[in-house]
């Protein structure tokens, strides 16, 4: 089973973190990473810009209104992602709980649903399980 897991963080948190020297949070987080790397679970990983450099597109309107960054409140901003694939939801959850992250900081983790999951008699998951086919011929 895939799993994102989601790196959430406060205002507080991030103003926090700039107390450790940088090198110090690269170090933990490449020790992390190397870890998955190790164990064959990660699929994908990365860190996010700041919202300064972000935008929202907000579908409350005809067109979709598209707001710059950095937003008005900022209670909890997603600062990354990783992609493991795991046996069970018991397993994403040790990976995710040694995540070097502070206090402030918390990862979501949610199961990344496959084509598997869908009625497999649909159009439109046959041509998204061709697609992929695709992708992953291209990518080789």
């Amino acid at each position: 089973m895939k799993y994102m897991l989601i790196m959430r963080s406060t205002d507080e948190a991030i103003e926090a973190s700039k107390e450790v020297p940088f090198e110090e949070v690269i170090e933990a987080m490449g020790k992390y990473n190397e870890a998955l790397i190790k164990a064959g679970v990660l699929l994908a990983g990365e860190g996010l810009a700041g919202p300064e450099e972000g935008f929202v597109v907000d579908f409350a309107a005809d067109p979709p209104l598209v707001t710059d960054g950095p937003y008005g409140e900022t209670t909890e901003l997603f600062g990354g992602f990783w992609i493991i694939e795991v046996a069970t939801k018991e397993e994403a959850a040790e990976w995710a709980g040694r995540c070097p992250l502070g206090p402030g900081s918390k990862l979501e983790v949610r199961r990344v649903h496959g084509n598997e999951d869908f009625p497999q008699d649909n159009e439109w998951i046959q041509k998204e399980i061709g697609w992929r086919e695709e992708a992953e011929a291209r990518n080789s």
